[in-house]
């Protein structure tokens, strides 16, 4: 009999209220008041149990009005350690701050006790680092972690050594956010504990970025180009590709100290390239136009700049948004109000353009809103598919002929798959594109040997081969950044840096119960994106073990 009823089932997924505020609660500094910082400040107040105590950021406006609306109020000037310029400025102020503590100065501002570090992807770097080696302050830092791989092997190795007065590792959290929302908290609980479809034997995952989102961060925005930023699959999926690997490697709980080792991948291959956006691709109407206001089919094109940022139809002044994208166009476009003042402003800024006469750093160094999309500088894909293979790897303490997967157990023989334990051999699709009306509404396909999942950003559906019964799930979300993940992951940190602060938890405990993902998983999913950049590069599958052993491994062990 059909059972296929498609019977919804509302999980009730509540947003849990902030953790109980501690005697001393965490203070927090946010370095970068830019959109993502702006995001974990507002789930700082919203959803945690820490006290946001210093911004540094080198924007005037953007600082202060981070501060304002966040830290000090109305109250001028700042308070002494509460205002910095950028975070060479508060590494200096720290280093006195400590240094007149130790001395026994009376009256010494309380340091901070973590960090999210939200600045530009290229500089993440020496951010971390050099948090790391000022020595005892945990960080979050904003995804990715790096602009290149060795890049992130330098703050690997330096948030080893980042240690507090204990000589405990802090604990180190990365912005990988679809980690945290309840959305994939479930899928993965659906997946990996209640193995809903049995062992997992494939699964195609998608991240429609949208038409126009992807001209307005990868064909005129921060992460065009390759050279100035870093690849398309690592500044926008970087956590797409983690979570594929925190579904089909991670253990289903690591928050014991004996947790069974990952199941790694055994080959990684891709294809992609700049489909679109260039200039062979550009309407012959167009002529020589270079940018939107000047182009004499600018009303007829969906890409005008003038429609997106200015006009009522998608997020322009013309529909009252002062957020999202139109802050990166103008920072301060609050200030321009709800008039033809803010509407001059974004125009002002799109009429910019550049010539042949202009040198390519200058181009390189700035946004150009206004530009063609078919006669920017761009190079990032926007189109790439990344597939993952895993083959059959059983603990060796897990023989086949037992259920329970001890060493000479006598319980009866299970079906293979049983006895895998997820370790079987599986394959995983990762498909970026750029065209979609769905603006970053991921949806996934998962088949098991029992069942399939159609997972999109709302919605769970759960088809049982055995009963032919579908089930849907249905999760509520806390917030919009991110399904919910932004307010998560801040919880998660800021409760990590609260229970190691507060109620004499070890920095380890926090890291496995509480953040939920190893710095050995941070630097396994970056490192995959690199390794999927090589086989799209140079048209070939690679090996994982030994393209890791040859590009992480032996550089650790190097050192």
């Amino acid at each position: 009999m059909d059972m296929d009823d498609k019977t919804p089932r509302d999980q009730g997924v509540v947003p849990p209220p902030p953790p109980p505020v501690s005697e001393c609660p965490p203070r927090l500094l946010v370095i970068g008041a830019g959109s993502r910082g702006r995001a974990y400040g507002r789930a700082v107040i919203s959803s945690s149990n820490g006290v946001l105590s210093a911004v540094a950021e080198p924007d005037d406006y953007k600082r202060n009005k981070f501060g304002t609306t966040m830290i000090w109020g109305s109250t001028l000037p700042p308070p002494e350690g509460a205002s910095f310029r950028d975070w060479r400025e508060f590494m200096a102020y720290e280093t006195e701050r400590r240094a007149r503590a130790e001395a026994g100065e009376k009256d010494v501002p309380l340091g901070i006790d973590a960090a999210f570090v939200c600045v530009l992807d290229e500089m993440h770097r020496d951010v971390v680092v050099a948090l790391s080696k000022l020595g005892g302050i945990h960080i979050m830092c904003e995804k990715p972690m790096a602009t290149t791989l060795d890049h992130c092997l330098d703050m690997y190795k330096a948030l080893q050594d980042n240690v507090d007065a204990t000589g405990q590792q802090t604990v180190f959290s990365i912005g990988h956010v679809l980690r945290y929302s309840p959305h994939n908290k479930l899928l993965r609980k659906l997946l990996l504990e209640d193995r809903v479809i049995g062992d997992i034997l494939s699964v195609v995952h998608t991240e429609p970025v949208g038409w126009w989102h992807f001209t307005h961060s990868y064909v005129r925005g921060n992460w065009r180009r390759e050279r100035t930023s870093a690849p398309s699959l690592l500044t926008k999926s970087c956590h797409d590709i983690d979570v594929l690997l925190w579904l089909l490697c991670s253990p289903p709980d690591c928050s014991s100290r004996g947790c069974p080792p990952p199941h790694l991948p055994s080959t990684v291959s891709s294809t992609g390239s700049l489909q679109y956006f260039k200039k062979n691709r550009k309407p012959l109407a167009a002529g020589a136009a270079t940018n939107c206001l000047s182009c004499p089919i600018e009303q007829s094109c969906k890409y005008s700049a003038k429609r997106i940022y200015v006009g009522p139809e998608l997020v322009g002044v013309g529909t009252g948004n002062r957020g999202w994208p139109l802050s990166i166009v103008i920072p301060d476009i609050e200030s321009y109000g709800t008039g033809q003042d803010a509407e001059a402003a974004v125009l002002a800024n799109l009429a910019e353009d550049y010539d042949d006469n202009t040198t390519n750093a200058e181009v390189a160094q700035r946004n150009w809103f206004g530009r063609c999309v078919y006669e920017s500088d761009n190079d990032v894909c926007d189109e790439q598919i990344v597939t993952i293979s895993w083959d059959e790897d059983p603990r060796p303490s897990s023989p086949l002929s037992s259920q329970d997967g001890s060493s000479g157990s006598t319980a009866p023989t299970a079906p293979l798959a049983d006895n895998l334990r997820g370790r079987g051999s599986k394959l995983a699709t990762f498909h970026m594109v750029a065209q979609t009306k769905e603006v970053c509404e991921r949806y996934t396909r998962l088949y098991g040997v029992d069942g399939e999942i159609f997972a999109d950003s709302k919605t769970i559906t759960v088809h049982n081969f055995n009963t032919g019964q579908s089930i849907t799930h249905n999760t509520q979300v806390e917030s919009l950044g991110h399904g919910g993940g932004d307010a998560g992951l801040t919880r998660q940190f800021v409760m990590a840096v609260d229970m190691v602060k507060n109620h004499g938890w070890s920095t380890d405990r926090a890291q496995r119960e509480l953040i939920g993902c190893t710095l050995d998983e941070v630097i396994r999913s970056h490192a995959m994106v690199f390794c999927a950049e090589k086989a799209r590069k140079e048209r070939k599958v690679v090996d994982w073990a030994e393209w890791w052993s040859k590009e992480v491994e032996s550089k650790l062990d190097s050192e």
